[in-house]
């Protein structure tokens, strides 16, 4: 079964009720055709998110992620009484619940999409949950594995000669893949961030589905994901507060700041450990370091200074990307206007001696966050942050999906409203109950 046109899914994957109604309306008037209640509007605001998509919107597909796993009939009669003429269940369900929301959505005119995500064998599973009588195979990459740096589009074309009925594709899909996805053999497009962060949802939806219709790529900053050696591209266009987001706010050095405004320094540290005032082992790292790297310099936050004009001068010359010293620095002004991003915890004009007393590569310690040559730095006019190295692909995607969803906020309260707003932020004060007495 094929369409004759690929099918535009957008998934409304919020909090807010109200925020997914804004961009609904936004990404239909772009000309999606299918309108999704995600799974996290579905367990916020429960089924009264597909009943108002269905007022809303009443000649659109509605499309309710419920991702059921259990008690499938039950599930599904209620999502298609709310007005979903699509409900999704996973195919890790057992072949009973595959069966029972197979059959209520029968009673109910609703098709069972049966969402593929994380199947040791997709192929054979999606053959076995067509035989069940499943309308849609979705062939889903989880938003937890996209930081990872993977995409469901290697999968895709293996399901989709697998089947003879309608497949779908979701996860991190954008106007670059759109078009690579149909070309695989997508009848059913699912795109969440790409639209939904969008600033303008309208005109992304529709650049989107001209891809699609057209086949032609439309490149795009946003809405991707990267592996290794996209490392320095995507922590350069975010900022240390981004990082901070997407990393449960750890991973800060306390004090430590830009020595001038706009400085940026991105890359893998290079260690160094020296006692105060000895600039021996941090001027010896500068021809240990390889280009790129960050030098982090502990110093136990004492003076006095352990680097200054020259060592800059000589880090350009190797084309190191920054240092950051847990203690003092000299020849800030020279530094300046040198350009070399330096970062300190403090500046004054006294210099030690080059004892040579330090280490280079060791692991650091600097306030509760541990340092390691190979772990990320990112470094601007916010501070300081660091970035495990084994963490670090996760992490960058991550932080990139905050800049895109603070795109999409900002661009709201450019419109009139407040953050406060946009985000519903008394509704979401953590609720605390008492704790209960132990004589209880």
């Amino acid at each position: 079964m094929v369409q004759s046109q690929p099918i535009l899914q957008v998934a409304l994957d919020f909090a807010n009720l109200s925020q997914a109604l804004r961009v609904a309306g936004e990404a239909v008037a772009g000309g999606a055709q299918w309108v999704e209640a995600g799974t996290p509007l579905i367990k916020s605001e429960g089924l009264e998110a597909v009943r108002v998509l269905r007022r809303e919107f009443p000649d659109h597909t509605v499309v309710a992620d419920m991702k059921t796993m259990d008690a499938g009939r039950a599930e599904v009669e209620m999502a298609a009484q709310a007005g979903a003429n699509v409900v999704t269940v996973l195919a890790a369900a057992s072949d009973s619940t595959i069966a029972e929301c197979v059959g209520a959505g029968q009673r109910y005119d609703a098709r069972i999409m049966v969402d593929l995500c994380e199947i040791a064998e997709p192929a054979t599973r999606a053959r076995a949950v067509q035989e069940l009588g499943a309308a849609i195979i979705g062939v889903h990459c989880p938003i937890d594995v996209q930081m990872r740096g993977e995409d469901p589009l290697a999968v895709l074309r293996e399901v989709a000669e697998a089947v003879d009925i309608l497949v779908a594709v979701a996860g991190g899909i954008n106007s670059e893949t759109a078009p690579l996805a149909v070309e695989a053999g997508a009848d059913i497009v699912i795109v969440g961030g790409a639209i939904i962060k969008a600033p303008d949802a309208t005109e992304a939806t529709r650049t989107i589905l001209e891809a699609m219709r057209t086949g032609e790529a439309v490149e795009t900053d946003l809405y991707k994901r990267g592996g290794l050696e996209q490392l320095r591209e995507i922590f350069g266009k975010c900022s240390t507060a981004n990082i901070s987001d997407a990393m449960h706010r750890k991973g800060w050095l306390p004090g430590i700041t830009s020595i001038a405004p706009g400085m940026k320094a991105v890359g893998p540290a290079l260690t160094v450990w020296t006692y105060p005032g000895d600039w021996a082992k941090p001027v010896e790292a500068i021809d240990q370091a390889e280009p790129g790297q960050v030098l982090v310099v502990d110093v136990r936050g004492e003076g006095p200074a352990v680097w200054g004009e020259e060592a800059s001068k000589s880090c350009l010359q190797r084309r190191i990307a920054g240092i950051v010293i847990n203690g003092a620095l000299r020849d800030s002004a020279e530094i300046r206007e040198l350009g070399f991003p330096a970062f300190s915890k403090l500046i004054g004009p006294a210099a030690g001696d080059p004892k040579g007393m330090g280490m280079i590569g060791v692991p650091l310690k600097i306030d509760e966050t541990v340092v390691r040559t190979g772990d990320w730095i990112i470094a601007d006019d916010d501070g300081v942050v660091v970035v495990p190295q084994e963490h670090a692909v996760e992490i960058a995607n991550r932080a990139l999906a905050v800049v895109e969803r603070e795109s999409r906020e900002k661009a709201e309260i450019d419109a009139g409203s407040t953050l406060g707003q946009v985000v519903e932020l008394k509704r979401w004060e953590q609720q605390r109950g008492e704790t209960p007495s132990t004589n209880e």
